[in-house]
């Protein structure tokens, strides 16, 4: 896939002909400095952006031939997004904050429906006893996992993370990508934006773009769980 933006003539080169696979159940990590193409890349293979050339396929499914419709329904039902500024709504509760991606699925889920996905999404999280506090009296951290039980209501296939530690500290982090791990381990492939190297190490593989260009592909030689695990107790 490649991406180029245009701005008053000048073209940019966003992402420059890259190719790579992502399996059923992986974890992927992609890195590379401020300019190196990969928070574009996060928006292509997140349904957010279009390509500008290339192929994409999603389940076997050429993406490009989809109708704008069916793109927003794969975001809907398909994937699930964490993003590092939490993208809460503000004085709503945990509860309205996870009920939102439901009421917009297609499906209709019934009350009943909603509330067992709710708690089922803050169970696994470790957030049960905070369904009822608004999204302003949770710590940076507790936002973060709330973040991650929206992403999960929908059960999509696929979560892209886009620096889902970044605005947390050491502890919280931690916590965070411990939770991501789990979600792995039960089948769930998630796509990993980061410029921490350590955040990284925590996915199965990790993509190094530069410029626009994978400039390596490698799987992880030795993945932080256990020391994650430690330092939460």
């Amino acid at each position: 896939m490649s991406k180029i933006y245009f701005n008053d003539g000048a073209e940019t080169q966003a992402v420059r002909g890259v190719s790579f696979e992502v399996e059923t159940g992986d974890f992927v990590a992609i890195m590379g400095p401020s300019g190196s193409g990969k928070s574009t890349m996060m928006q292509m293979l997140g349904f957010l952006d279009r390509p500008s050339g290339g192929k994409y396929f999603f389940q076997g499914k050429d993406v490009l031939k989809f109708s704008d419709d069916e793109l927003a329904e794969i975001r809907n039902r398909q994937v699930g997004f964490i993003f590092q500024s939490f993208n809460l709504l503000q004085r709503t509760t945990v509860f309205e904050n996870l009920e939102l991606p439901m009421l917009y699925n297609e499906e209709g889920f019934s009350k009943e429906i909603r509330k067992k996905k709710i708690e089922d999404a803050l169970e696994s999280v470790g957030l049960s006893h905070r369904i009822n506090y608004f999204s302003n009296q949770l710590s940076g951290g507790e936002k973060q996992r709330v973040a991650i039980a929206r992403a999960l209501v929908n059960e999509p296939s696929v979560i892209f993370a886009d620096e889902p530690t970044g605005n947390l500290d050491s502890k919280s982090g931690l916590g965070v990508m411990k939770i991501l791990q789990q979600l792995n381990d039960k089948g769930r492939t998630i796509i990993l934006v980061t410029h921490e190297t350590y955040t990284a190490e925590h996915a199965k593989r990790i993509i190094q773009m530069k410029d626009g260009l994978i400039v390596s592909d490698q799987p992880v030689a030795k993945r932080r769980i256990a020391e994650g695990e430690k330092m939460l107790k």
